[in-house]
């Protein structure tokens, strides 16, 4: 594969917010934009992700192609998803000195639970990684998703909201302990990288962000029994400052064998759903005890 030519200076960001102006282009609340305009904390982010040329990596929410342009400098193949489309318009000149760079107009989400058709037929195809710095309003639904795929990205490395963030790696028992952490950790193991201030965003969002790395277990159990545990499990969730024995009994569990159960795992009868670990749910969710 040649070589990108290098990177030439990234153009004043003044020249990019005339260009969004005259479009009368204002960010949107319900897209989650905050733009990173932060030249080294993108460059740091494809340093943090560790993908070599010719690997393959989704980059979802492209902007204005800020952190585009370094994963394009990477040599790696990415493809970069953006729905809005002025952006898109923005983005695309600057990008055009990297081949290896496919630019899909639309929304990453097919439904809250689905991923774009070509998104997902390219994810498919091979290994790949998850880079990006992730618009606030798909951030949690995406990375479950990506974690629950039959071929979930083999590394994720995301800038998101502290507080999403948190509850990637929550442990059970915690406040932000739930049904995206379990998703997560069920394929990751998670950290943290680093923060980001706001001031590093246009417009300034009223939160920190945080730079977060999942890197993929060695082994996992199938997709499809992945998709059917956490169908369960966020049922469970739902009710979540109840105990067990009563959820799952009126769900239609034989409430005495699932004492039982618990009691051999170590746990006391009025043990709720997040104080269980990941494997103990996923146990759980796929095992005898769970209604038919």
């Amino acid at each position: 594969m040649s070589s990108p030519p290098g990177r030439a200076p990234r153009p004043a960001w003044k020249e990019f917010r005339a260009a969004l102006e005259s479009q009368g282009f204002r960010p949107s609340r319900r897209f989650g934009q905050n733009f990173l305009l932060d030249e080294n904390t993108a460059r740091a982010i494809v340093h943090d992700a560790q993908v070599a040329p010719g690997e393959r990596v989704l980059e979802v929410g492209t902007g204005c192609g800020f952190l585009t342009v370094h994963l394009g400098h990477a040599e790696v193949e990415l493809l970069t998803v953006e729905v809005d489309l002025r952006l898109a318009d923005v983005a695309e000149p600057f990008l055009e000195p990297y081949a290896s760079v496919q630019l899909l107009r639309g929304d990453v989400l097919a439904s809250k639970h689905t991923l774009h058709p070509e998104v997902q037929a390219w994810c498919e195809r091979g290994p790949w990684h998850l880079v990006a710095n992730l618009p606030y309003a798909i951030s949690g639904p995406l990375l479950a998703i990506a974690a629950l795929q039959e071929n979930p990205p083999s590394s994720v490395t995301v800038l998101v909201q502290k507080e999403l963030g948190q509850r990637l790696v929550a442990s059970p028992g915690t406040p932000d302990y739930g049904p995206l952490a379990v998703a997560c950790q069920w394929s990751y193991t998670g950290r943290w990288v680093r923060d980001v201030g706001a001031g590093s965003f246009w417009p300034r969002p009223k939160v920190v962000s945080s730079v977060m790395r999942l890197e993929r277990l060695p082994e996992l159990w199938p997709g499809t029994e992945r998709r059917t545990a956490m169908e369960r499990i966020r049922r469970l969730f739902t009710r979540r400052r109840q105990t067990l024995v009563r959820v799952m009994g009126d769900f239609g569990a034989d409430k005495d064998a699932l004492r039982a159960h618990l009691a051999q795992a170590g746990h006391a009868p009025e043990t709720r759903a997040e104080s269980m670990t990941p494997e103990e749910l996923r146990d759980l969710a796929l095992g005898p005890l769970w209604p038919q």
